[in-house]
């Protein structure tokens, strides 16, 4: 959705819960009308089982302190479900205007999209927008209704600037992107990636030394591979958005290591960056 909003990749995406870590910023700036929006992508808010799961949730009650705005993205192929209504209840607490935004309407029926938008209408917010991030349908609409609500301010960022992570951030949230298309049950969880360093080389290649962290030896193997097929697989996929990231040829150095429970470990989420 961000992505779409921004009009440039500045998120990952996958199918799996939790796969956004961080609050990742977008921004889109327009001439016509004159207006920049902030998008502040967080975690989903969800019922921790884990250290990280706690923290993940302080990150999203951190950014609704300070949000001037909330889009509340729903799935139209899904029905809306305790989860749904527990962070409902959230952001009705947290006296922040809401847009709802009933997302996948090119993958939902007529009727799958109006019982969602009735049965989330009982919420009481904002504004209520059917909407596809994939196709664009709804979004300029959507932009509308969230402008709205936006008191005049100043631009925080230059036109040209789509978002303010760091370099080391997106490049290790690239790579995981890779492994979550490819892992399955728990190691998507127990996946971390952390970019120890990159430096651009006199022949201009970029460097990109980058750690793939897991939590038992056991998942070691299955994150590099048979014969380290799938390590090679997604540092090549992976190399390929480096280089569209940095407009230059990358070579990425990546490797796989064992944190023990690092997702339960305060330390360990420390070190990790989290």
């Amino acid at each position: 959705m961000v992505n779409a909003l921004v009009g440039t990749k500045v998120a990952i995406t996958s199918p799996r819960p939790q796969t956004t870590r961080n609050t990742i910023r977008g921004v889109l700036t327009r001439t016509d009308p004159d207006q920049q929006f902030v998008f502040v992508d967080t975690p989903g808010l969800h019922r921790p089982r884990t250290a990280l799961g706690e923290r993940l949730n302080r990150l999203v009650y951190g950014s609704l302190a300070e949000a001037d705005a909330v889009l509340f993205v729903v799935d139209a192929t899904a029905p809306i479900g305790p989860g749904d209504r527990r962070t409902a209840a959230r952001l009705a607490d947290s006296g922040a205007p809401v847009v709802v935004a009933v997302n996948k309407i090119d993958r939902a029926g007529h009727e799958a999209v109006a019982r969602q938008l009735a049965e989330a209408g009982e919420w009481g917010f904002k504004g209520y927008v059917p909407v596809s991030a994939i196709t664009g349908d709804g979004l300029p609409v959507l932009l509308e209704e969230i402008g709205a609500l936006l008191e005049e301010g100043p631009a925080f960022f230059p036109p040209d600037v789509h978002t303010d992570q760091p370099d080391a951030l997106l490049a290790a949230e690239l790579i995981r992107e890779k492994y979550l298309a490819r892992l399955r049950e728990e190691l998507p969880h127990s996946l971390a990636v952390v970019v120890e360093e990159i430096e651009t080389r006199d022949t201009g290649t970029v460097f990109v030394s980058a750690v793939a962290y897991v939590e038992r030896t056991s998942q070691k193997g299955i994150v590099i591979g048979k014969g380290g097929t799938l390590l090679r697989e997604v540092g090549e996929e992976a190399r390929h958005d480096l280089e569209r990231l940095f407009g230059s040829g990358v070579y990425l150095d990546l490797r796989v290591k064992v944190e023990a429970d690092w997702q339960r470990r305060e330390g360990s989420l420390d070190r990790l960056g989290f």
